[in-house]
């Protein structure tokens, strides 16, 4: 019966380079406990899926590695012009704390700001 869920397996790896602060701004899911990211992505995933990610965030050529679980699915053709792909919720461990410290860090001033983003 594991055939019919082969992502249980092990974890998807994503990779995702950010280059401004407005891309990281709406990518950047402040709402969720752990902080989390949207990553584009067209490969089908399922809330609750294991994923780890390397994370590049603008000039910084320190790619961040951090584990979490898919929280938001933006599904393809979406209405309103939205990205396809997923929300992902940062662990609750020491790489997930840093990289949403960095990332708030980066953003500072900017988190509570109307513009829209790749979630809400």
């Amino acid at each position: 019966m594991s055939e019919s869920k082969p992502s249980a397996a092990r974890p998807s790896v994503l990779s995702l380079n950010i280059n401004s602060k407005s891309a990281l701004y709406a990518a950047y899911m402040p709402f969720l406990a752990n902080g989390g990211i949207f990553v584009p992505t067209p490969r089908p995933h399922q809330l609750g899926d294991e994923v780890f990610m390397l994370l590049q965030l603008m000039d910084d050529p320190t790619k961040h590695p951090v584990a979490g679980s898919v929280v938001w699915i933006t599904p393809r053709g979406p209405q309103g012009g939205r990205t396809q792909g997923i929300g992902v919720h940062f662990s609750a461990d020491d790489s997930g704390r840093a990289l949403r410290g960095r990332i708030e860090q980066i953003l500072a001033g900017h988190l509570g700001s109307s513009r829209p983003t790749h979630t809400l």
